[in-house]
């Protein structure tokens, strides 16, 4: 086999694979609604769900998937936050666990 058809080998191969979506660019107004909506409700109805697409003018895929993200972005914002209180030491464990239980964390 030639290098000149070991290219059209790969080449074809790179082409039968599936193409990934472009990352999706929400505008301001549309990350505003999503991150209100975050505040008192971090988990969707498929009801829920279909509404803040339908308002939005976005597919109910990009909202589940947007509330997954941000979910994980919490996550990890509490337990740095953790981190940081325990490291400087200005408040206890239980109290830690108690302003986690009040931010229902």
């Amino acid at each position: 086999m030639t290098l000149e058809q070991k290219l059209e080998a790969i080449q074809a191969r790179l082409s039968q694979r599936k193409r990934r979506k472009p990352r999706t660019c929400f505008t301001n107004r549309q990350i505003i609604e999503l991150e209100r909506r975050f505040m008192y409700q971090k988990y969707l109805s498929p009801s829920d769900r279909d509404d803040i697409a339908m308002a939005l003018g976005l597919p109910g895929a990009q909202i589940i998937t947007w509330f997954q993200n941000r979910r994980a972005k919490m996550r990890r914002d509490v337990e740095e936050l953790k981190s940081d209180v325990k490291a400087s030491s200005i408040l206890s464990s239980e109290e830690v666990s108690k302003l986690c239980e009040d931010l229902e964390i």
